[in-house]
């Protein structure tokens, strides 16, 4: 936890920018009856009936200081999957950057050995080179400020019925250009001396 933690208190450096990256699902909904569009003095009626259409899965990742996200809906998460978004970042995202300080959770795709099951091992090391991994503690993902970010996408962007993946893209692409536009930065207040206050039962008695 205060490895997290302490990664956050670091000064803004773009030749080592800090960047939360999270992944999650989203069921995928279709109407089967076409909704009642509004009226005055009425608002639209949706059916409670609906269609499952599947499951999109998402990648989002923030870089707190500066307001600046990425997100992507695909239709699964495998460490291939994992692997060419992290080549993304490095490459076309941060292609200036030294080494990104990537905070995430201990997912099992989450591990260097994913690029090297996806890329040859000249390629994958110079990936797992350019990244400074720091894994939240079990049960602490609560730690990671892109989950922050994936909760301010549920209620803006997927609070609503989307029936299918490309319609998941086009919304998901609106709402990170705007966040972006806006530069909307997180300002993370919890320090490590309020960690060892109101946390401390999980540090052990000496």
């Amino acid at each position: 936890m205060e490895d997290i933690i302490a990664v956050y208190e670091l000064p803004y450096d773009p030749d080592y920018p800090v960047v939360c990256m999270d992944e999650t699902c989203k069921q995928l909904i279709g109407d089967v009856h076409e909704p009642i569009a509004c009226a005055p003095g009425r608002p639209v009626r949706v059916d409670h009936e609906y269609a499952r259409n599947g499951v999109a899965e998402i990648f989002l990742e923030v870089e707190p200081l500066t307001g600046r996200r990425h997100v992507a809906a695909t239709e699964h998460r495998t460490k291939e999957d994992w692997a060419w978004w992290i080549k993304g970042m490095l490459d076309a995202r941060y292609p200036n950057a030294i080494q990104i300080r990537l905070v995430l959770d201990n997912l099992n795709t989450h591990c260097p050995a994913s690029l090297y099951e996806t890329f040859p091992p000249t390629e994958a090391r110079r990936m797992a080179q350019r990244l400074d991994i720091h894994y939240t503690p079990k049960h602490g993902s609560w730690l990671n400020m892109a989950e922050i970010e994936l909760s301010a996408r549920n209620g803006q962007c997927l609070n609503r019925r989307i029936p299918d993946l490309a319609t998941m893209q086009t919304q998901i692409a609106a709402w990170e250009s705007d966040r972006n536009n806006r530069q909307s930065k997180i300002n993370w207040r919890f320090s490590t001396a309020q960690a060892r206050t109101k946390l401390k039962h999980l540090y052990p008695k000496l």
